[in-house]
């Protein structure tokens, strides 16, 4: 993803759940996706989905069942 793209969605996750210590980070090696955490905890995926002309965001998360 582009870096003004990460940015957006930043700006995006912190206004959305009003914490500032969730980032976006960019991934290495892949350019179609973005990581997000909180603090140093990784939270999930945030994938580029460009369908006919319109451009959308999908957030994945797993949670282990060990972590419940």
């Amino acid at each position: 993803m582009k870096p003004e793209e990460i940015k957006k969605l930043d700006a995006y996750f912190k206004r959305t759940f009003e914490n500032a210590a969730l980032a976006v980070k960019a991934r290495p090696r892949k350019d179609d996706s973005c990581e997000l955490y909180l603090g140093d905890e990784f939270l999930g995926i945030i994938y580029r989905d460009e369908d006919e002309g319109e451009l959308s965001y999908n957030f994945s998360m797993a949670i282990l069942d060990i972590d419940l």
